[in-house]
C-alpha cells in the first residue's frame, strides 16, 4: 500500500510540474558563437532550421518583399512570394548556423551545409561552409548576400 502511494505522489508531482508551464522539450536556442543581435540571429537561425528540415515555403516566409538576394551573381530583387519561393528552392543544401557576427548593418552568419529533403542536393558541398550577409528588418530578412567564406568581405564590395 506504501508503494502505491509513493507512485501516486510522484505521478501527481509530475503532472502538477507539466500543468505549470513544464515541458519536455527545452525551447529551442538561438544562443551561437559571435557578436550579432540576438533577434537577427533568432531570424536566421529560424529560416536556415527550417530550410533545412525541407520547408521551402515556410522558409520563403522569412523573406520581406521586396528583398535583396545574391548569390554569387548580380543581386536579384525578389518581388513577390513566388519570388522568395523560387529562391529558397533555387538552394541545394541545408545547412546549420555555426557563427554570427555583426559587420556595420549586416549580420554575417556562418553555416555548415548539409543535405535536405525536397529536390536540392547538396551532395559533396556538404559538410563545407558558407557564409552569409543577412540584413533584418522587422523579423524579416531584407538583404541576403552570399560572401566569401575566407573572413570578412573583399574591401569595395557592396553590402
Amino acid at each position: 500500500m506504501a508503494a502505491r502511494a509513493l507512485v501516486i505522489g510522484l505521478a501527481s508531482s509530475v503532472l502538477a510540474l507539466c500543468a505549470c508551464g513544464g515541458s519536455s522539450s527545452p525551447a529551442p536556442s538561438t544562443k551561437v558563437p559571435g557578436n550579432a543581435d540576438p533577434a537577427d540571429v533568432a531570424v536566421i537561425k529560424g529560416w536556415v532550421d527550417t530550410l533545412r528540415r525541407g520547408e521551402v515555403g515556410k522558409a520563403a516566409a522569412y523573406f520581406e518583399i521586396p528583398s535583396v538576394v545574391q548569390n554569387g551573381g548580380p543581386p536579384l530583387r525578389i518581388r513577390s512570394r513566388r519570388g522568395a519561393l523560387l529562391f529558397n528552392a533555387s538552394l541545394p543544401c541545408g545547412a546549420a548556423l555555426v557563427r554570427a557576427v555583426r559587420h556595420g548593418p549586416f549580420t554575417i552568419a556562418s553555416f555548415r551545409l548539409t543535405e535536405r529533403p525536397g529536390r536540392g542536393r547538396c551532395g559533396r558541398g556538404a559538410g563545407d561552409l558558407a557564409k552569409v550577409a543577412f540584413r533584418v528588418r522587422d523579423t524579416k530578412i531584407v538583404q541576403w548576400r552570399r560572401v566569401p567564406t575566407g573572413g570578412a568581405p573583399a574591401p569595395g564590395t557592396a553590402l
